[in-house]
């Protein structure tokens, strides 16, 4: 690959003397910008203008005769196409030869000048120029049809042969966390999607550079503008056919509005002059997204090789802008209106949302819930956004189980790359697992170092509870009102959510209730600094009760912040003081942080780090895994030895090595993207700007959290505290409306729950704010 810091510097007065030398013209000459060579445009006395060339110091003389002979067949079989013609030297050589002044050989060539502006600089409505693009670039394609040069097929890194390489090697160049994931994206897509394809498209000699700046244009009669040329054959490579029109088109895109009906229009034109097949019109998206990512890539690494050479960089900031739209545009919308531009018909994709409910109900258990009184049909996920099938964007608020983001591609490249090597189970030794058990249990504090991996949050409850059976020798179990743990038969039994809700049965006698440290609707309020011992206190009149009785007191369960009770942050020293009460019974403490753990409440790591803290045993799923299914539990080695019965814990997928690598990866995402810090610094902000709202909106009776986890409890009446329970699910629908994803939770059904990826940015809670306030103005103003 030429090195762009090796473009030659000649003086005009160097350009003028080497025309003058080896053409036998007397001209002036004007440096033009350019990427890797010189350029000049030299003009004579009688107004004749051409463009000398000096080839890059690294450049081979196949690729300049690559380029010659290119230009020659095109003009013998396109005679009408404007495109530049050779001059030859005074010696008749299409290529000459000059030194430098220390003796240094470059390359020269003259070509004549084509008049005309570059397509960037035009400022009209574009669409049939675009069109006339598209057919110009197929008429150049089919006129080197059957043509071959050794050199088409070179190493070069604008070739998408080469693509995978390019941005492999040069994401780190990318310095920018959000800006990098998108490429990431789009190149795992890439990857898995497209490359594997390329070999069996339709391929030949193309431009592969019909960029805005490449392509010239002449007004002609009555503001009728007419593709006066194209320039800058260096990147001429063989390639798939569909990756010229997706290149012009990923170009002609900056800077417009509609991206997708401008590329339809490059599409029509090329697909008028050289017909596209169905499986190529389908893969024009994702080139046109990898073009532009091959393009930022390159900019990052070339600004680091020549930061003075504003002509590398000429189109980074409005690819950048390009890219962020493109990242929100579900790919199969995008191919429906290039099958349209083509007059191909479309080929449906997956079930109607209709069909899909329809079959739900055939054979899917009643008991499931779906969201919404209008369902989302839910297709694609990225970072914070989830898009349904006719590619509308949501903001996803609610969904904490894409910790990271959706679908992140280093979360994503981790479970595939570990798939295709290796995946069994924890009776044969792989490194994973250690790994990752080391690492977790660096970010706990002493004695919490023996891990149990397992599946799920609710396989996490489970087995946690045989822990704690195990150690203290006690059936007895207290949890708090309105807690949830998980959907096996015992989690179900120690969960009042489930037992005292619909379709439940009550409590077991081994489970004692004791109420929710709720310090706005709870006996005990925020304004009481004893609160939290007094609510601890009705843990250990539960202790005194149970002592003595075969049900005595074997742990005690508690999420570190409450999610189903309603959002709820546990009062100061809540938690201190339970631990102290259980603990002088014999019980084990058991703190659920399925939910929250992993850096959502921004101050701590662990959601129990903010009540000063060590519990016996910590359960942990949901965020491990960033979707993908890994849970965990972690305990004492007192603890883990009291459960060394005899009798073996297995769990067959639990601590697999592609879960291990996954739980890796979120662990190194929520490090090098300083996700904690961003859940503290967006969180705060997310919940000062709510509290507005409460001094606004009547409806608003209490704003609460911590990080990006946060309650907003409506009530009717901010004395009595009447839940507002249908005007939450009225805001909620609303929200979705309007392009954002809550929930609502607790007892009463009437907190709006706000739980985002981490990657969650503070325009994203502005954004939050405003709709909420609009949606609360428009229906309870």
């Amino acid at each position: 690959m030429v090195d762009v810091r090796l473009k030659p510097t000649f003086s005009p007065a160097e350009a003028e003397a080497i025309v003058l030398k080896h053409y036998d013209i007397v001209g002036t000459a004007y440096e033009l910008t350019g990427e890797r060579d010189q350029n000049f445009i030299i003009k004579d006395s009688s107004g004749s203008q051409w463009v000398l060339k000096v080839a890059n110091l690294e450049e081979d003389i196949d690729n300049l005769d690559f380029q010659n002979q290119v230009l020659q067949r095109v003009a013998e079989i396109e005679p009408l196409l404007p495109i530049p013609h050779l001059n030859f030297s005074k010696t008749g050589e299409a290529i000459a030869l000059i030194q430098d002044e220390i003796g240094s050989s470059f390359f020269v060539r003259l070509l004549t000048y084509l008049p005309g502006i570059p397509l960037a600089d035009i400022r009209v409505q574009k669409s049939q120029l675009l069109q006339k693009l598209g057919r110009y670039l197929a008429r150049f394609d089919k006129a080197l049809a059957g043509y071959w040069h050794p050199a088409a097929n070179r190493q070069f890194q604008w070739s998408i042969q080469y693509t995978s390489e390019i941005i492999g090697r040069g994401l780190s160049a990318i310095k920018d966390v959000e800006a990098r994931s998108i490429v990431e994206y789009f190149y795992a897509d890439f990857e898995s999607c497209i490359a594997p394809l390329i070999p069996q498209l339709r391929s030949g000699v193309i431009h592969s550079d019909a960029n805005d700046h490449n392509v010239l244009v002449a007004e002609g009669p009555g503001d009728n503008y007419q593709i006066s040329g194209l320039i800058d054959f260096g990147d001429m490579v063989y390639g798939p056919y569909v990756y010229e029109p997706a290149v012009a088109a990923a170009y002609a895109v900056l800077e417009e509005d509609d991206l997708l009906g401008t590329a339809a229009q490059v599409i029509r034109g090329y697909h008028e002059e050289h017909p596209l097949e169905s499986q190529e019109v389908a893969l024009i998206f994702n080139l046109i997204c990898i073009r532009l990512c091959t393009s930022v890539v390159l900019s990052a690494k070339q600004k680091y090789l020549a930061p003075t050479n504003e002509y590398l960089t000429i189109s980074e900031e409005a690819a950048w802008r390009a890219l962020r739209k493109l990242v929100g545009i579900e790919p199969h919308i995008a191919e429906e209106i290039f099958r349209d531009a083509c007059q191909l018909p479309r080929v449906k994709k997956g079930f109607d949302p209709s069909e899909i409910l329809d079959l739900r109900r055939k054979h899917l258990g009643p008991s499931l819930s779906i969201s919404y009184n209008r369902p989302l049909h839910i297709v694609r996920g990225f970072r914070q956004y989830l898009y349904d099938a006719e590619g509308r964007a949501y903001l996803d608020a609610v969904n904490n189980v894409p910790h990271v983001g959706h679908c992140h591609p280093r979360v994503v490249k981790a479970g595939q790359e570990q798939m295709a090597v290796l995946n069994t189970n924890t009776r044969y030794l792989h490194e994973s697992i250690v790994r990752y058990a080391s690492r977790l249990c660096q970010l706990l504090p002493e004695p919490l170092s023996v891990c149990f991996f397992v599946c799920s949050g609710s396989e996490a409850n489970e087995l946690a509870l045989r822990l704690a059976r195990s150690h203290s020798g006690k059936e007895g179990i207290v949890v708090l009102d309105g807690a949830y743990h998980g959907n096996t038969g015992r989690l179900v039994d120690i969960s009042p959510y489930k037992f005292d809700g619909p379709g439940g049965h009550g409590a077991p006698e081994y489970v004692h209730k004791v109420p929710m440290p709720d310090t706005y609707r709870g006996l005990y309020k925020g304004d009481d600094p004893q609160a939290g011992e007094k609510y601890a206190n009705d843990v250990g009149k539960i202790i005194d009760e149970m002592r003595g009785q075969y049900r005595a007191t074997g742990a005690f369960i508690c999420e570190s912040l409450l999610g189903c009770g309603g959002q709820i942050v546990l009062p100061d020293n809540y938690l201190r003081e339970v631990f102290k009460r259980v603990r002088a019974d014999g019980g084990v403490c058991i703190v659920d942080e399925v939910q929250v753990g992993f850096g959502r409440v921004g101050t701590h790591f662990w959601g129990f780090e903010t009540q000063g803290v060590i519990p016996d045993i910590v359960t942990m799923g949901k965020p491990m895994g960033n979707g993908h299914p890994l849970a965990a539990v972690v305990t004492t080695p007192e603890i883990a030895a009291s459960f060394d019965t005899g009798m073996e814990y297995f769990n067959t997928f639990g601590g697999n090595p592609v879960s291990c690598a996954i739980g890796l990866a979120v662990l190194d995402v929520l490090e090098e993207e300083e996700l904690q810090n961003n859940a503290l610094v967006v969180g705060k902000l997310l919940k000062d700007e709510l509290g507005r709202l409460q001094e606004k909106h009547p409806l608003v009776g209490d704003v609460r959290g911590l990080g990006l986890f946060i309650g907003v409890e409506l009530v009717k009446d901010r004395v009595i505290l009447e839940p507002a329970g249908r005007e939450a699910a009225v805001v909620v629908e609303s929200m979705k409306d309007h392009g954002i994803l809550i929930s609502t939770d607790g007892p009463y059904h009437n907190v709006l729950k706000i739980k985002p990826p981490l990657v969650f940015t503070e325009a994203n809670a502005f954004q939050l704010v405003r709709t909420l306030d609009l949606v609360l103005e428009k229906h309870f103003g």
